[in-house]
């Protein structure tokens, strides 16, 4: 019976692309539904080189939309036999993927993986599909979340401590639109609170190639912790963020531990963090965060998730997304949701 297979893109980081069959088989099976109505997804080898085998005779809709969005999507075969017949997959990017792989700094997050983290965490949204999704990302750093989510169509927020990487970043964007002839609009402009300047903020407006409707970015230098201060009574689809590892990013994060010390795992700030962003989600939205399990438990995350109104998707393919990162960084992703209406105590 003929079924299809699925080869992954290359990555530049090896120790991800060691394990890329594995989260994006685990990544194509959230997309494609609950684990009992999916298709088996498994690795094969044909001839030496690896693909992901998709038990499906033939695609329909759904499947086409779920494996155009994949994070390692290189090409699709129609398997019969020993004969691969390549299949066409129009992919849902508004601007083209060298927006995420030009820049390069110490501390990016690899680009599949921050694809990966968002499909996952909007496949959990809950409520109607209407395009675009808002999307905020609390630990922004130089980007790389926000500009994925252009490129997948949607209008992104942002909040980072560091002023020189929200103004690194807007440099690099108005670089970049300029070189790719794309109308556009971005400025930055001082935030004040009670007559006192507290930082920056950048808007930009863009309209892809070809496209009708202007997407929005934002972006804010200040404490995640301030994040619903700053974007007042405006709210989310999902929040997605790549938590400080503890590593980089601990000496740089103001949460001090019960100790009086500084808190280099990622407990402290999400323990102050979570009640915030789950605040700024709409009914049905998603939370959707990768974290260094050395620091802080699935246990304990799952715990202040809980403690923020949040509940966790701890079953099926969302724990498979566990992998090595080097060291002392061992990289997992957690998803939650806000319900989608409020329970009445009786």
């Amino acid at each position: 019976m003929p079924d299809h297979v699925l080869l992954l893109a290359p990555s530049s980081n090896r120790v991800y692309a060691g394990k890329a069959e594995t989260l994006t088989a685990a990544e194509l099976a959230i997309l494609l539904g609950p684990a009992d109505q999916g298709p088996v997804i498994e690795p094969l080898d044909l001839a030496g080189v690896g693909y992901l085998r998709i038990d499906l005779p033939e695609l329909d809709d759904r499947s086409r939309s779920a494996i155009s969005r994949l994070s390692a999507l290189f090409a699709l075969y129609r398997r019969e036999g020993d004969q691969l017949t390549p299949v066409a997959i129009t992919r849902p990017d508004l601007f083209d993927d060298d927006l995420v792989s030009i820049p390069k700094y110490p501390g990016k997050t690899n680009e599949q993986f921050t694809r990966l983290l968002l499909n996952v965490t909007l496949a959990a949204v809950d409520r109607e599909p209407a395009e675009p999704r808002t999307i905020l990302d609390p630990l922004c750093g130089r980007g790389t979340t926000l500009s994925t989510g252009l490129i997948l169509g949607h209008d992104v927020a942002g909040v980072d401590a560091d002023l020189k990487a929200i103004e690194a970043y807007a440099a690099y964007l108005r670089t970049y639109l300029r070189r790719k002839r794309l109308k556009h609009t971005a400025e930055m402009t001082p935030v004040r609170r009670e007559g006192k300047s507290i930082g920056r903020r950048l808007d930009v407006e863009v309209t892809p190639a070809g496209g009708e409707r202007r997407l929005r970015l934002t972006a804010f230098s200040g404490d995640t912790r301030q994040s619903a201060v700053l974007y007042g009574k405006r709210k989310f689809d999902a929040v997605v963020a790549d938590a400080p590892y503890g590593i980089v990013h601990g000496s740089q994060t103001d949460v001090r531990g019960v100790s009086g010390k500084r808190d280099r795992s990622p407990a402290g700030l999400l323990g102050e963090s979570l009640s915030v962003w789950a605040g700024q989600l709409k009914r049905g939205g998603a939370l959707g965060l990768s974290w260094n399990t050395f620091g802080l438990t699935r246990e304990k995350l799952t715990e202040l998730a809980a403690d923020a109104g949040l509940s966790a998707l701890n079953e099926g393919a969302h724990l498979r997304f566990g992998h090595r990162v080097d060291s002392s960084i061992s990289r997992d992703v957690f998803v939650a949701v806000k319900p989608s209406s409020v329970s009445v105590k009786h």
